[in-house]
């Protein structure tokens, strides 16, 4: 009863906190961000992505975003999904698939990396199958930064996929259509945010203060996730920066919200 009347008390006032200390997504930052890192990689620099070529009929890739394993406790979002992405990796692992990981898979600002490792154990197991082939494309994202910039990342990764495992910022998957080159680019989506992308505040609020605080009270605020404004003004400026490209598609996560050209009657409406 007092954790209830505790969540429905906290829970906007934190909203608010989050909101008020935090950045915003900016078309400008935003736009140069994804620009740069996809020319980047379209360059050939390694580090930051690859270019991957493949049959339009017979490539086949499974792409996962913004998993948030966790250390198998009240803050951990993917614990009760876990059976299913397990079902979905063994099915897709069986056909041939390439999984493509657009990061955030691991919850890295609220855990340690291993408590993260032994709570999903058998998740990670999963992944190396596909790793072991050669069919695994691992990115990270803001919630698991920690691949891009700590020293020991290619030790930790290596405890539980065996061999090196390289994580990038981006791919680019490139096919030949009927009509012309394609290239689908696949990123976790916070470049340019400083919400995500290198924000303090953001990291010292979910590591010091809404880790503990949401797990004792079950809730999960995530920015921008949680916040509707937020993400969807996210949204349209990652929306309008892929369209400006030519032959391409963008496909990221981030967010936590699906987002398609084709719209309903009724959400054009909205739009207008």
């Amino acid at each position: 009863m007092i954790k209830r009347t505790l969540r429905k008390l906290l829970l906007k006032p934190v909203l608010r906190l989050s909101a008020r200390y935090s950045s915003r997504p900016d078309r400008k930052r935003v736009f140069a961000a994804l620009s740069k890192l996809l020319d980047c990689i379209r360059k050939g620099k390694y580090k930051k992505g690859l270019v991957l070529p493949f049959e339009e009929k017979t490539g086949k890739f499974i792409i996962f975003s913004d998993q948030h394993k966790g250390g198998r406790n009240g803050a951990d979002d993917f614990a009760n999904c876990e059976p299913a992405y397990l079902a979905a990796l063994d099915h897709y692992n069986a056909e041939g698939y390439t999984l493509v990981d657009l990061g955030d898979s691991e919850e890295l600002w609220e855990n340690g990396w291993l408590t993260v490792s032994k709570a999903h154990a058998a998740t990670f197991g999963r992944e190396k199958k596909f790793h072991d082939r050669g069919a695994f494309i691992k990115i990270f994202g803001n919630h698991d930064l920690q691949w891009d910039n700590d020293p020991l990342a290619a030790v930790y990764l290596r405890s539980v996929y065996g061999t090196e495992m390289p994580v990038y910022e981006g791919v680019v998957l490139r096919t030949e259509t009927a009509g012309g080159p394609l290239d689908i680019f696949c990123t976790h989506g916070h470049q340019g945010d400083e919400v995500s992308d290198g924000n303090w505040f953001s990291k010292f609020f979910v590591a010091r203060i809404w880790a503990p605080l949401q797990s004792w009270l079950a809730i999960n605020p995530n920015t921008p996730a949680y916040d509707t404004t937020l993400k969807t003004l996210h949204n349209t400026l990652m929306y309008e920066w892929s369209a400006a490209q030519p032959r391409l598609l963008l496909v990221t996560g981030h967010t936590h919200q699906p987002v398609f050209e084709s719209l309903t009657h009724i959400e054009r409406l909205y739009r207008q």
